[in-house]
């Protein structure tokens, strides 16, 4: 229920995220911990988007969905990671409201814009295992293209929505967010207006844009599975399932860690609990998507190991060239 006396109430301007900042002896730490992370993400999914565009091997649907996926954790990572960064360094835990609301746009339209995605992935690798005959004709350029703009676009389109009604709230009171990003959740809560329309919105959207995704990665892998099973060879199996085993991996990191951070009962004592769940998915998963699909598949390590090769035979030759 909303405070009627609100309006008696200085307006805030600026939230404090409490983040990390109970625990002063380990900021020099997580500083470099988390640098460390920020930029081998970076380089990672770089390194991925690289060879997908480099390589001509990789100009199939499958990579091509690989490389938006690449772009996306860049892009999801760097939501946050700066902001924690400067925070953990400096010691300045504020951010504007502006700033706060603009941080949770980004966040919003880019987790739905992977939730879209990755159910994207699963369709293709659905029509690749289940409809091979017809992936070719189904899964053209065209689709492929419509597919990626829709993800990002679907992503975008109901949290800017539901953020242009979050910017029309007043702020007064405790301006203090118990996390490292300004979580909606908390957020609502500071908000001295009537907050039903926003606590509906919030969860209408979050129903409707995440949940058929997921029911539809789901309805993927279970008519994959089915597929795979009925493949008399093992090997057959084993090289059927390689193909698809790395984004079942991932898809089943992201939905697993969300799950059970917004699952998980309401009480004080598992803030910190919920707190460290949340890094597995804003921090971790983005770092750790390269590193799946390149350790797990074959096409990659190989293009890798090429473009590692011709860098040390480029560097040797320049070598000779400035030795004579």
């Amino acid at each position: 229920m909303a405070d009627s006396s609100w309006e008696n109430q200085t307006a805030v301007t600026e939230f404090i995220l409490l983040g990390f900042g109970d625990l002063p002896d380990l900021q020099i730490l997580l500083f470099l911990l988390f640098l460390v992370i920020y930029m081998a993400t970076v380089a990672g999914n770089s390194l991925v988007m690289v060879l997908i565009v480099a390589d001509q091997h990789f100009h199939t649907p499958m990579y091509f969905f690989l490389g938006n996926l690449s772009c996306l954790e860049t892009c999801y990572t760097s939501t946050f990671l700066p902001r924690i960064l400067v925070s953990l360094l400096t010691g300045d835990r504020t951010i504007s409201v502006s700033g706060c609301i603009t941080q949770m746009y980004f966040f919003g339209g880019l987790v739905g814009t992977e939730c879209s995605l990755l159910a994207v992935m699963s369709y293709d690798r659905y029509l690749a295992i289940c409809k091979p005959l017809h992936y070719s004709a189904l899964m053209n350029t065209r689709v492929c293209l419509q597919l990626a703009a829709g993800t990002w676009i679907n992503g975008f389109f109901a949290v800017t929505i539901f953020i242009f009604f979050m910017s029309q709230s007043v702020f007064c009171g405790l301006n203090e967010i118990d996390h490292f990003y300004c979580d909606p959740v908390p957020l609502i809560k500071l908000s001295c207006a009537d907050t039903h329309l926003i606590i509906l919105l919030d969860f209408m959207f979050s129903f409707i844009f995440t949940l058929p995704p997921f029911l539809l990665t789901l309805t993927s892998y279970v008519c994959i599975i089915s597929t795979i099973l009925r493949i008399p060879s093992t090997t057959g199996r084993q090289k059927t399932f390689s193909t698809c085993s790395s984004h079942l991996i991932v898809v089943t990191i992201f939905y697993g860690t969300i799950m059970i951070v917004y699952m998980l009962p309401k009480r004080d004592t598992l803030r910190a609990l919920k707190k460290v769940l949340s890094l597995w998915y804003t921090v971790l998963t983005p770092l750790v998507n390269p590193l799946i699909y390149s350790l797990r598949n074959r096409e990659v390590r190989e293009a890798l190991s090429k473009a590692l090769s011709r860098c040390d035979f480029q560097k040797n030759m320049q070598r000779l060239l400035d030795h004579y």
